[in-house]
């Protein structure tokens, strides 16, 4: 049996046979008025998106679904609960919730060549900040201080997005490398969903926008995040809750995790990654791999060896060496007896 490309819609986008989703976003025309209540936006949405996986497209009307849920986003940050922690302050006013997050920060940005084949070369934007508390986080400068960075203005990131997709040349010389897609990571980019709509609001380019996460977004974020987004590049760490509360603190963990691996799986192209910790691969390796064969069989898989003992792993006596090479090979193996679909 032939096995359909898992990045279809990726790929087709890239070679010119399909648009963006975003831009089919912004295609869709949706009257809305900004004095309706915020249920009734999301009624309108839900009724909206229906139409939309249906492939109908009305162009009658001076907003879109895009601007519909960009002001749904900017709503929930009055009681912020685009994380699974729902912390609910508001941070229009400045109030902080767990993440720290107020305006966006953008700690760089530049096109990044250490991605999965099929993204590279890559034009990543690190947000400051993070949902996650991970101890061996190898990015921690970045994911525990969210004023590291600096602000864009929408349109200024949208201008370098389409500069980056569209780059300019003097003769045989390109002047900014050209890139297949744009990168939302971080620390974490949930927190920043609102500012990533604006910044798409204002861009032109048909570049597939890739969702780079923890994947702990409430399902209101994912409903937002559902038609923006081409390829999600998740991060399934743990197998377990009490993995997930003692590295991460991070409450829910499965639930969470295995519900948005199924959304995103049900919305767009996925790869998802799973890095392989020391002294866990009986207890969160092999059953994300075996969950993952049996709820996500054509997803791309990539199991990682990268880990190194950073940050505060050192305090937590299981993950306070590097990974064993036998302990990579017994989780690979398993992907590969489950029949995973890998990414090398």
């Amino acid at each position: 049996m032939v096995m359909t490309d898992p990045l279809a819609r990726y790929w087709g986008i890239l070679e010119g046979r399909s648009k963006a989703s975003y831009l089919l976003l912004r295609s869709h025309d949706v009257e809305f008025d900004t004095t309706r209540s915020t249920d009734e936006l999301w009624d309108i949405h839900r009724k909206e998106m229906d139409r939309f996986r249906r492939g109908e497209h009305p162009d009658s009307h001076a907003t879109n679904l895009l601007d519909l849920k960009e002001e749904i986003a900017k709503r929930i940050m009055r009681s912020c609960q685009f994380c699974e922690r729902r912390c609910r302050v508001d941070r229009t006013e400045g109030k902080r919730g767990h993440c720290g997050v107020l305006e966006p920060r953008i700690s760089s940005e530049f096109i990044h060549r250490g991605e999965e084949p099929p993204l590279v070369p890559s034009y990543t934007i690190f947000f400051a900040g993070c949902t996650f508390d991970c101890v061996f986080c190898q990015n921690y400068d970045i994911s525990t201080d969210p004023d590291a960075g600096i602000s864009f203005e929408p349109e200024v990131l949208a201008d370098r997005i389409e500069r980056r997709f569209e780059p300019t040349s003097i003769g045989r010389y390109s002047i900014i490398e050209k890139a297949r897609n744009v990168n939302w990571v971080g620390g974490d980019p949930t927190p920043n969903l609102p500012y990533v709509l604006t910044v798409l609001r204002e861009c032109r380019a048909n570049i597939p926008q890739v969702w780079n996460s923890n994947m702990y977004l409430t399902p209101e974020s994912m409903a937002i995040l559902d038609g923006v987004i081409d390829l999600y590049l998740t991060d399934f760490k743990y197998g377990n809750d009490e993995c997930a509360e003692r590295l991460s603190n991070a409450a829910r963990y499965w639930e969470v995790a295995t519900r948005n691996h199924i959304e995103a799986y049900r919305q767009a192209d996925i790869i998802v990654r799973h890095l392989v910790l020391p002294n866990h691969v009986e207890c969160c390796s092999h059953p994300i791999l075996e969950w993952l064969a049996d709820n996500m069989p054509k997803a791309l898989v990539n199991v990682m060896a990268q880990y190194r003992p950073v940050h505060r792993a050192k305090e937590h006596r299981d993950i306070s060496r590097h990974l064993r090479n036998d302990e990579y090979l017994a989780a690979l193996s398993r992907a590969r007896d489950l029949d995973l679909h890998l990414v090398i």
